[in-house]
């Protein structure tokens, strides 16, 4: 099955319209990733699969492609410096600082999950007996159903574990056989997975955010929709709030609403 320019261009203009996912130059990853899934499914034509995944009322088609295009291998403790940024300088300069009880964070582009759970096993690991009265519960969000039904399910294979800190596995996981391992439920309890399109004009959250993770997200999108999308974390971030993007990601003109520390991590100004 070949993509076609006029299929691809209105492929791309959708999933920018609506995603601000930005496909300009990858028309040949766009082909071999979905020609031969959509091939089993039995369609002929990249166009059938476009007029079906526009009435598709369900939204399967819609979170095949965006799983497709955005999803990579993925893993427990990934880019294992922002834990060390977590645990050394900002959870030290935010728990001080909260007096209702409620360290608020926000893993957004959760994907499969290793993120949120990564993060709530660490504050389990960092707060221990000190987490008492405190509520730490973690809001994950993505925009495919594909990858937050796996992450509410909570079962991932062995090749998923091997950077985690030592003594996780049998801490927080059980041992299915096989090479699989299910998170523990007291960690499941601390994760909210919510569908939500970093896209929306407004994020409209009950309270701001200590701590916002976004990483590995930014680079689907062009200099605009990540410019306009950290000015929207700025806004859903308490003040000196910090930002957690990844690695090869930058924010290049928010330095008015941003100061950077280091490893892709920022500050929100007070």
């Amino acid at each position: 099955m070949k993509l076609q320019t006029d299929e691809f261009v209105r492929l791309r203009d959708f999933m920018y319209d609506k995603f601000g996912i930005n496909l300009k130059e990858k028309r040949p990853l766009v082909e071999s990733r979905l020609q031969t899934v959509l091939t089993q499914q039995g369609y002929n034509t990249f166009t059938e699969f476009l007029d079906h995944m526009e009435r598709d009322t369900t939204g399967e088609d819609l979170s095949l492609v965006v799983t497709k295009m955005t999803t990579n291998f993925t893993y427990f403790y990934r880019e294992e410096e922002h834990f060390n940024i977590l645990g050394k300088e900002i959870l030290p300069a935010m728990l001080p600082r909260i007096h209702d009880g409620n360290l608020n964070i926000w893993s957004a582009g959760c994907s499969s999950g290793e993120e949120p759970y990564t993060l709530a096993m660490f504050l389990d690991s960092y707060l221990g007996p000190h987490k008492r009265g405190l509520d730490s519960r973690i809001l994950a969000t993505d925009i495919s159903d594909r990858v937050m039904n796996i992450a509410r399910e909570g079962i991932y294979d062995e090749d998923h574990m091997a950077r985690m800190p030592k003594g996780w596995r049998k801490s927080y996981f059980s041992d299915l056989g096989n090479g699989r391992y299910k998170i523990s439920p007291k960690i499941q309890k601390e994760i909210i997975f919510r569908k939500f399109n970093l896209m929306e004009p407004v994020f409209r959250f009950k309270k701001k955010f200590h701590v916002i993770f976004c990483r590995n997200v930014m680079i689907y999108f062009d200099d605009e929709t990540r410019t306009k999308l950290a000015e929207r974390f700025h806004d859903a971030l308490v003040p000196g709030g910090y930002l957690v993007i990844g690695m090869s990601e930058t924010l290049f003109h928010n330095d008015k609403q941003f100061d950077y520390l280091h490893s892709s991590t920022y500050r929100r100004r007070t």
